[in-house]
């Protein structure tokens, strides 16, 4: 009977982890990972505990397995948070990572905001939130997708 269990058990902890996304939290390392795995980064500007249309984004969109399947398969993923709570507060150097990332790729300030980037962090393509469907969501990211960095560094 326990051996049944640790079976079951290890198969939905590895059939779940199978979908688990690696955020990451630094350019440099995104920027070294999608250049490794010939992947794009998706870099999402969101204010966590704030900004209502991100935490749909989040929830609607960044957490549905359709999102999550096309993401491991195609994209690196990058957050830069903003969130304004006491108890939510980014390490100061974190904090100052992210306002870089913003001035540079999100002048206007726009939340929740989304950015296609090629590993050399050459922009691809930018969209926001519409309460649309995961599919949709994910079809605009495969138009910039489409635009390959190859492409654009012969240019």
């Amino acid at each position: 009977m326990k051996t049944t269990f640790y079976a079951t058990l290890l198969f939905v902890s590895f059939h779940l982890s199978s979908f688990a996304q690696e955020w990451h939290t630094n350019l440099a390392a995104a920027q070294e990972k999608a250049a490794q795995q010939n992947k794009n980064i998706v870099l999402v500007f969101s204010g966590s505990d704030w900004c209502a249309p991100c935490i749909k984004l989040d929830k609607n969109i960044l957490q549905s397995q359709t999102f999550k399947a096309q993401a491991q398969k195609n994209w690196v993923l990058l957050r830069a948070d903003f969130p304004k709570l006491k108890k939510n507060r980014l390490p100061e150097t974190q904090t100052e990572q992210n306002k870089q990332l913003a001035a540079k790729y999100n002048a206007n300030g726009y939340f929740p905001f989304v950015v296609l980037l090629s590993p050399d962090g050459k922009l691809l393509g930018e969209t926001s939130f519409s309460n649309q469907s995961p599919d949709a969501f994910v079809q605009t990211l495969n138009q910039y997708d489409k635009k390959s960095w190859k492409d654009l560094s012969s240019h």
